[in-house]
């Protein structure tokens, strides 16, 4: 009689990860549920919420109830303090602007969580990202854009190698999100018309500033506002309220409109230019290089690039400065690109890496 394989599912309480539970069930897995406990702020701690919405835990708990499974409680706030929340406030105050799904994706939930599910017995664990994952031929684990572009989630998870892909299981790859929700109410689960989150898990209210304010001293120290040339506009209440790119909310009074171009942490000042072409970057330095076909690409590549999460595609040229820092040079300068945030490779669909931003190259 052949054993059935145990997938132990992240649940965070929404029909996403509800409805995985329910579909791997549906295809003969032994399953069991397991939410994470990251921090007493934001989202995901296991007390009631003080909008009269039950908190993600004890959601997570009730479709378990329904479906019959055992749920999980895992207490992970240590270690996403030090990895995640620390982070992102130090690189708020070095004047960078994190990603802080792609460092939690790496450290707790592929790291941390998926450590402990195995050693709970399971075979694989699953989420419900939208992301495709398969084998080629030479039995390498590959990752492909979702079937559906507008949900698709592979550019959170370009860090993920080959030891942790084949603990990986991603059942909504093929499916949109209006066919997860008719799914989950045919299932009855109690979360099938449960909001989407768009907020950052532990900054509460979604209110980064505020976050920042109450976890720093000297976070916010006043500054010049400059132009390129160096020459004083103004004056700002605090490097991490701004953006590359950024137009609006700049306080100062200009004949044409300004644009934030670059944030310099060692001088304190928020560096400005009336033309909006100052805001675009014909390349960028990129650090901690992770490549998922391959070990090691052959450069220089030729290939295509994404800056930010939900961006556009662009052409570009790959070369190694070292093996941990690349060069990348775009065939189309780009607008804003961020240190801090990340640049994905791809393939056509397939996903070849990535790593983060270090600095622009200017024009």
């Amino acid at each position: 009689m052949i054993q059935k394989k145990t997938v132990a599912v992240a649940m965070s309480g929404g029909v996403d990860s509800s409805t995985t539970a329910a579909i791997l069930l549906d295809k003969g897995y032994d399953v069991f549920g397991v939410t994470m406990v990251l921090s007493d702020e934001g989202r995901g701690f296991s007390k009631e919420d003080t909008c009269d919405q039950l908190s993600s835990v004890h959601d997570a708990r009730e479709v378990c109830k329904l479906l019959n499974i055992e749920h999980y409680v895992m207490d992970f706030k240590t270690t996403f303090k030090k990895e995640v929340s620390d982070y992102f406030i130090n690189e708020y105050l070095s004047a960078h602007t994190p990603n802080p799904c792609v460092r939690c994706n790496h450290y707790i939930k592929f790291g941390c969580l998926l450590q402990e599910c195995l050693k709970k017995g399971a075979d694989y664990m699953a989420t419900g990202h939208y992301v495709t994952i398969e084998q080629n031929e030479a039995g390498r684990y590959l990752i492909r854009r979702a079937s559906d572009s507008h949900k698709d989630q592979s550019y959170v998870m370009y860090h993920l190698s080959q030891d942790v892909l084949q603990y990986i299981m991603f059942p909504l790859s093929s499916y949109t999100k209006p066919e997860i929700r008719e799914m989950a109410k045919k299932y009855n689960l109690p979360v099938a018309n449960k909001p989407e989150s768009q907020e950052i898990c532990f900054i509460p209210n979604d209110d980064y500033k505020a976050y920042l304010k109450k976890n720093t001293t000297g976070a916010f120290k006043n500054g010049d506002i400059v132009d390129i040339k160096g020459e004083k506009l103004g004056e700002h209440k605090g490097l991490p309220l701004y953006t590359i790119g950024q137009r609006k909310g700049l306080g100062i009074a200009a004949e044409n409109p300004l644009y934030v171009v670059r944030l310099d942490s060692e001088k304190n000042q928020v560096v400005v230019s009336s033309d909006s072409k100052d805001v675009y970057s014909k390349g960028l330095i990129a650090k901690n290089l992770n490549w998922i076909p391959v070990d090691s690409p052959i450069f220089p590549l030729r290939t295509s690039a994404q800056v930010r999460y939900g961006k556009n595609i662009s052409t570009v040229t790959v070369t190694m400065i070292d093996s941990n820092t690349a060069k990348v040079v775009f065939d189309e300068p780009q607008r804003a690109v961020t240190p801090g945030q990340s640049v994905v490779f791809y393939d056509g669909n397939i996903l070849l890496g990535g790593g983060i931003i270090i600095t622009p190259i200017a024009e």
